[in-house]
């Protein structure tokens, strides 16, 4: 996989935290920020490109909710297997209306 084929996996799986957060609250509008972002990339131990990957989530994020409410702090690492094969994980925490 390329970087920007990683890139596009990391935003797919943006797209899929977007849809459990629309679905969970009702409204992506409840979301009031992004907070923090850990990503893991799939990857072998001489690439050190991560952050390029995670930008296609972060890009996304700001997308959606704003250059103040979209980008949050945020870390890019790399794994040597993930699962299923998966080429990128991520945890994400978000303040959210009550």
């Amino acid at each position: 996989m390329t970087p920007e084929q990683g890139k596009d996996a990391a935003r797919q799986v943006g797209l899929a935290v977007l849809a459990t957060l629309k679905n969970s609250l009702g409204s992506l509008n409840k979301v009031k920020r992004l907070v923090k972002t850990l990503g893991w990339v799939n990857c072998t131990a001489d690439f050190t490109n991560q952050p390029i990957v995670m930008n296609g989530w972060s890009e996304l994020m700001k997308d959606v909710f704003g250059e103040d409410n979209g980008v949050g702090a945020r870390s890019a690492v790399s794994a040597h297997t993930l699962p299923g094969g998966i080429a990128v994980e991520v945890e994400a925490i978000f303040e959210v209306e009550a």
